[in-house]
């Protein structure tokens, strides 16, 4: 049995990450700091090929990696906006924290390393169809963070440690460890609950989209496939026909929820644009995914019907929960003296 240790295993992309890959027979170990609370963690962990390890990137014990056959790292304040909060724990989690975990992980032997980046990378692309090899020009510390762990990643790659980048399109759909923070999903939980949906930035970006769960099948080709094929390699992830402006989506959703009000925010500030190929991805990997922008938008709302997640979770918003952590981070350290809580 395949041991892999998969970092931020308790967030949106890492709960299905790891019920996968148990189900396919991988002894998994799931380390998480548990931000947004241990529940939905613990019940992923429920299964008998699942270790569950509630443990921060920055000081985990390095042998903790010892014995591992693959690792997957999607760990980090987990978007553009939540990353500008607090710009130096940004840098000590999703920088110097994703480079000690690579290192670590290196030292200890294992073989194939698998990290999650972000097509945020490429920032303000200047072209449509931008490929792997296109200059990227991050527009924010997240994008930033992220290309700073691809390039040591590129140092340390070697024949006996295989590194594997995977720039992710912005992720949509239902997850355990739900984020209405991401455009599709809180477009359709605002036109569902509110009957109005906000396009910011003009709606002319452009993005490419993935359904959470075939990010989990990308990530799993990534430990899987031959080191031939991806060992030192970079991949942008998703499809061709899931490149839409912001605008387009809006239409998307008032397809599934009629007698909706829209409203265009313009807002200067995002210069963030990037309409990506995935002709590497598709060719070297095969990588079809199996889910459309409609059939999340479907299923994001039956689930808001029938109960089973709810946009008033204060979880469920990245941004605003970061923020109240820190608050409360502040207000602990306020009220103790040498070290006791008064």
């Amino acid at each position: 049995m395949q041991k892999v240790l998969v970092t931020g295993a308790g967030g949106y992309i890492g709960i299905p990450l790891c019920q996968m890959l148990a189900q396919k027979g991988y002894s998994v170990t799931a380390l998480d700091r548990c931000f947004f609370g241990r529940d939905r963690f613990m019940q992923a962990a429920s299964h008998p090929n699942i270790k569950m390890l509630v443990d921060d990137i920055r000081t985990v014990d390095p042998q903790q990696f010892e014995g591992m056959d693959a690792v997957i790292d999607l760990a980090g304040l987990s978007n553009d906006a939540s990353a500008e909060i607090d710009p130096e724990l940004t840098v000590s989690i999703n920088h110097q924290g994703g480079v000690r975990l690579a290192r670590a992980a290196k030292r200890a032997g294992v073989r194939r390393y698998v990290y999650s980046s972000s097509a945020s990378v490429y920032g303000h692309g200047q072209e449509v169809s931008l490929n792997e090899h296109a200059v990227c020009r991050p527009q924010t510390l997240y994008a930033e963070s992220k290309l700073h762990v691809e390039d040591e990643l590129r140092k340390l790659q070697s024949d006996t440690f295989e590194t594997v980048i995977l720039r992710n399109s912005t992720v949509f759909g239902l997850a355990p460890r739900m984020r209405f923070d991401l455009a599709i999903n809180v477009m359709t939980l605002r036109a569902w609950k509110e009957r109005v949906i906000y396009v910011m930035g003009g709606g002319e970006q452009w993005r490419p989209f993935i359904h959470v769960h075939d990010v989990c099948r990308a990530l799993m080709m990534g430990i899987e496939s031959e080191a031939s094929v991806v060992s030192g390699e970079t991949f942008n992830v998703g499809s061709d026909d899931l490149n839409y402006q912001i605008k387009q989506l809006a239409n998307f959703v008032k397809d599934i929820i009629p007698n909706i009000v829209t409203h265009t925010i313009p807002d200067a500030t995002d210069k963030r644009t990037y309409n990506l190929s995935f002709a590497k991805i598709i060719q070297r990997l095969k990588f079809d995914p199996s889910s459309r922008v409609h059939e999340g938008i479907v299923e994001i709302k039956q689930a808001l019907e029938r109960g089973t997640v709810s946009g008033d979770d204060p979880t469920t918003h990245t941004l605003g929960w970061y923020r109240s952590l820190i608050d409360w981070e502040k207000r602990i350290k306020e009220l103790s003296f040498n070290g006791k809580i008064l």
